[in-house]
């Protein structure tokens, strides 16, 4: 039987842009208005302007959220006990997107993901987007070729393919075959499509939400119960 932790989401991608209905929802199962954002897979890309949209999509839903950046960006920045006090009080904290292999270097092992894993155990809401999610499974896909590699296991026994369908991403569907195929048997790889999310609840009941549906495929194949694969899966 599952245990409880907080709200999990693992979203596809274009995060925080119309479509992610499910944000609202996110910030109502927090039980608060603070949202604390970590734009680590983002570091070398302007990370603050992440923290900047972040703000000005949930001013937007008009439910008085407040968002603050946490710049954890380097490994040193990982270790900082301040930082990892931080997330660990923290009911609702959302990774970006970006690089999934920087924020997986910078996060692997260290306080702030430690801090991380005790506040989604406390009840807290836990939201990575794009390399933000594809980080937290392990395995994860590993971005440059599609094959699967170690990931930060905040959710064991799964790996997600983010941008799902988006041409840009996998023009021809290579790294997603790649992923399928060399997955172990019974893993399921998630596709997420962008502005969706796969979201597991305190219960442990697994779901989705947003514009598009994500497509679970388990051995090789698409599974035809979809997401209700996944139940049971996690902590």
């Amino acid at each position: 039987m599952a245990s409880e932790t907080g709200t999990l989401a693992l979203v596809g991608g274009a995060e925080w842009s119309e479509g992610c209905s499910f944000d609202e929802t996110l910030l109502e199962a927090s039980g608060g208005t603070d949202v604390l954002v970590l734009p680590t897979a983002s570091a070398y890309e302007r990370p603050e302007r992440l923290v900047v949209a972040a703000a000005e999509w949930f001013a937007g839903l008009g439910l008085g959220a407040s968002v603050e950046g946490l710049m954890v960006l380097t490994r040193a920045d990982a270790q900082d006990p301040d930082a990892a006090t931080i997330v660990r009080r923290s009911r609702f904290v959302y990774l970006s997107g970006g690089s999934a292999l920087h924020l997986r270097s910078v996060l692997k092992g260290s306080a702030v993901l430690g801090a991380l894993r005790e506040a989604w155990a406390a009840g807290a809401v836990v939201a990575g987007a794009g390399a933000g999610a594809v980080a937290l499974t392990d395995p994860m896909v590993d971005p440059r070729g599609g094959a699967l590699t170690v990931g930060l296991g905040l959710i064991e026994g799964l790996a997600v393919f983010t941008h799902y369908g988006d041409v840009a991403e996998d023009a021809h569907g290579e790294k997603l075959h790649r992923s399928v195929t060399l997955a172990p048997a019974g893993l399921p790889v998630v596709g997420l499509p962008e502005r969706t999310a796969l979201l597991r609840d305190p219960a442990g009941r697994w779901s989705a939400a947003g514009g598009g549906l994500p497509s679970v495929f388990v051995d090789g194949r698409a599974a035809a119960d979809g997401v209700s694969r996944l139940q049971g899966l996690g902590p």
